[in-house]
């Protein structure tokens, strides 16, 4: 048995059901490598983690938060080499970004990613670098701390998330991650809802919508 779930999740103005697949709960229930926990952010990523859990010779659960609006983004593609010799990264760095020129290194998840890529863009802030956590547990750590390492001017280092502080990820990098001292979260309010219920709403509280990621 493969045991692979692939759950909604994405901050697109819908519902609660439809916004949240509760990204924390499952965090919460890891311990000693029990689990994979993955927010992807390409279709080759998709695919070849998948296809690590059909060639793994050992068989525990894989969780995949898949954000629907991906399906359709422009942005959100893989080529054929990507996908034919490509493999899984647990992390991808920003290979776009001039390492002395970067002062906010943002790390972020999922379709978020997609979003702080459009501020980014539309300010033309070469002075950050995006970087996609892509596997969230096992945390890959040490690849965390190279990166961090590798941008020795960045002064600024963000955790950034779609999901309100009390969801999401935060709590998860707080209890795994011991340089989680370093960074500034940016997210939504503490809120007691998965979703604000109303499109309007849930644009205007976006951490990327009001700039408070870079």
């Amino acid at each position: 048995m493969v045991s692979v779930m692939l759950l909604p999740h994405g901050y697109e103005g819908q519902g609660a059901e439809h916004s949240s697949a509760r990204m924390e709960r499952y965090l919460q229930l890891c311990a000693r490598d029990n689990m994979y926990i993955a927010d992807v952010t390409t279709p080759a990523r998709i695919f070849h983690i998948l296809r690590r859990q059909m060639k793994a010779n050992f068989r525990k659960p894989l969780i995949i938060f898949t954000p629907k609006s991906l399906l359709r983004h422009p942005k959100a593609v893989s080529t054929v080499e990507e996908l034919a010799n490509g493999s899984f990264k647990e992390v991808i760095d920003d290979v776009t970004a001039d390492v002395k020129k970067v002062k906010t290194l943002v790390f972020c998840t999922g379709k978020f990613y997609y979003d702080l890529l459009a501020v980014k863009e539309e300010l033309n802030r070469e002075d950050v670098a995006l970087v996609r956590l892509e596997q969230l547990f096992p945390l890959p750590d040490k690849k965390m701390k190279d990166i961090i390492a590798k941008y020795k001017n960045a002064d600024d280092i963000v955790w950034a998330q779609e999901e309100p502080r009390n969801m999401g990820a935060w709590s998860h990098l707080m209890m795994h991650f011991s340089d989680v001292n370093k960074f500034r979260v940016a997210s939504r309010r503490f809120y007691a809802a998965p979703a604000a219920g109303s499109a309007v709403r849930s644009k205007a509280e976006t951490p990327a919508s009001n700039r408070l990621c870079l």
